[in-house]
């Protein structure tokens, strides 16, 4: 910070500053209608060495959110399991490295004739603003619940290339830089172990250890676990001097199906919000104002002829593989921007003697630039794609929501294994959560995919995709838990379909009350299935049925009176009603 005070904690005070700055920008960003990205780097820009100078050490801050792509990442990998992975590979391969190799010739032969780059140095700027901002790209589309939308997955596929390129790209540089140094084959070698040792651990090793901790019930522990695989991967991916980020993703794409990944995306995502807000913020303190404001001519027309050759790249790249007009559209506007791995690839480029850091701090204020153009560009292509929509134009697909479960079932007993059963009669697709890891080993002997999931933690069910659910079941054994959930999600999802398992007369109450679409007891029905089949078998024939619907009557009307007057009150006043009625029927 510019500026210590000996009578407060530094730390404190700067975490402080950061938090009152996010909490004042992005809440007000967001009500513009501008997205939480540009508050964040709103609210870096005053708060930084060119804004109030409060702080004075942007890469320090950048150097530690990082681990907010990291995290990302990860996060990223938990929402793609391999058979997704495979089913976008062709557009991974083909898609993703044309846009590379297309962009980076482009880019470079820009640099090398309007800039006056020298051949090498304009090689090397080419594959470092080539590459886009995977936290941009996808913080706006998580935003917009895009990402697995036809064109997000098309997007993702992009900038997943392009993490993957990072490591070549990180070689080119080095080796055209001044005195580069040979290659050396023990470096790939130990790049192919790590990977290899990530893998091994990821598929063998991370289930049976959080099936261990999932046993304990501490959930404090479940997190720290979660961060630490998070955190493993990251630190051997570095020591191989690969993407701390790939290691991460990695890592998530590991575990996407196994039955801890609704768990584990809920517990790591404050920390990914966080950090991931941070480095924003981080981005903006970076922006050199004084550089801008005395070359703004070529930072601002750099960032604009950037944006428009790479979307435009992009565009038609898209457009040639399939893509509709509206697609292709919102790919090239959320992938323009120049990324923040460019800022490392300069950096090494300037180590290397390619340019001077005069060059590298206006190619980093474009870059800066271009990201702060992001939400601006991404909210005109919508508008764009709206206004070709109500014009009847066809080629222009709607947006397609990303696809959850249709019906969520939250535990998985006996109570939710009857109601899964008859759900997928119907051929409804169904997502299960449990919190017990060894019901769910049995349920896997089954042939039933159920995720672990603790109720206590009501996001877990958002984590889930509780907002694209038809219908939601809460049939866990912790009638608190149920009751909390409901709650939360009541709040959130005011038109979702919500069922809840009670355990007695007063919880169907307090479920009812906390706006539960239907409420059944747990033994209510059983009770009554059972008291009619013996009335039946006693010979009391057609009665029985008027047995059953008098009682159901009479229990239904207890129910309301104590909704009413409470438990005691809703008795007094049935005692009170069947006393008129039996001194009615003696006169």
């Amino acid at each position: 910070m510019a500026a210590e005070s000996a009578a407060v904690d530094p730390l404190l005070l700067g975490a402080a500053v950061f938090l009152a700055s996010a909490v004042v920008a992005v809440p007000l960003f967001k009500r513009l209608g501008l997205g939480s990205v540009l508050g964040y780097l709103a609210a870096g820009s005053l708060i930084g060495p060119f804004g109030l100078g409060i702080f004075d050490d942007a890469e320090e801050v950048l150097h530690f959110a990082e681990f907010g792509v990291v995290l990302l990442l990860f996060v990223i990998g938990l929402e793609l399991n391999p058979a997704r992975l495979w089913r976008l590979r062709k557009q991974i391969l083909g898609l993703g490295l044309s846009q590379v190799l297309l962009a980076g010739v482009v880019i470079a032969l820009v640099l090398r004739f309007l800039a006056d780059f020298s051949s090498a140095a304009s090689v090397a700027g080419g594959g470092a603003l080539t590459l886009s901002s995977t936290a941009f790209a996808v913080q706006i589309l998580r935003d917009k619940t895009a990402l697995t939308s036809p064109y997000g997955d098309r997007a993702f596929s992009i900038l997943l290339l392009q993490d993957i390129a990072i490591v070549p790209l990180l070689a080119i540089v080095a080796f055209l830089s001044p005195g580069a140094a040979s290659f050396e084959w023990s470096s790939l070698g130990i790049a192919v172990l790590s990977l290899a040792l990530v893998i091994a651990i990821g598929r063998y090793g991370l289930r049976p250890l959080f099936h261990a901790i999932a046993a304990t019930r501490a959930d404090e522990v479940f997190t720290a676990a979660a961060l630490l695989v998070v955190l493993g991967a990251a630190l051997l991916m570095q020591y191989a001097g690969l993407s701390m980020a790939m290691g991460a993703f990695l890592a998530g794409v590991l575990l996407a199906e196994s039955e801890f990944r609704h768990q584990l995306e809920t517990d790591i995502e404050p920390f990914r919000g966080l950090l991931l807000g941070l480095f924003f913020i981080g981005v903006g303190m970076s922006l050199a104002w004084p550089a801008v404001l005395e070359s703004w001519w070529i930072v601002l027309g750099g960032a604009a002829l950037l944006y428009l050759v790479k979307s435009a790249m992009i565009f038609a790249l898209t457009r040639w593989t399939g893509s509709p007009f509206g697609d292709a559209l919102r790919i090239a506007a959320v992938l323009g921007q120049g990324g923040e791995f460019g800022f490392v690839l300069l950096t090494v480029g300037r180590s290397g003697g390619l340019w001077e850091r005069q060059t590298e701090t206006l190619l980093t204020a474009i870059i800066t630039v271009t990201m702060v153009m992001t939400p601006f560009v991404v909210a005109g292509a919508d508008w764009w794609v709206r206004r070709a929509e109500d014009d009847g134009m066809d080629d222009v697909d709607d947006v397609e929501m990303a696809k959850g479960g249709q019906v969520i079932i939250a535990g998985f007993g006996r109570f939710g294994q009857v109601i899964a059963r008859i759900l997928r009669l119907r051929g409804y697709e169904l997502t299960l959560i449990d919190n017990d890891p060894k019901r769910i080993q049995i349920a896997r002997t089954f042939g039933n995919k159920v995720f672990f999931g603790d109720l206590k933690r009501g996001d877990i069910l958002r984590t889930a995709g509780a907002e694209r659910a038809r219908a939601i079941f809460l049939c866990g054994d912790d009638h608190d838990s149920n009751a909390r959930a409901l709650e939360m999600l009541r709040e959130r999802l005011p038109n979702t379909l919500i069922f809840a398992r009670a355990q007695d007369r007063f919880d169907e109450l307090k479920l009812e009350a906390l706006g539960a679409d239907g409420v059944v007891r747990e033994t209510f029905e059983s009770g009554i299935a059972l008291a009619h089949e013996a009335l039946t078998r006693l010979g009391e024939g057609d009665r029985a049925d008027d047995v059953i619907e008098e009682f159901r009557r009479l229990d239904l009307e207890l129910l309301r009176l104590q909704s009413e007057y409470g438990a005691e009150g809703g008795y007094e006043k049935m005692r009170e009603r069947f006393s008129l009625e039996r001194e009615h029927e003696r006169h």
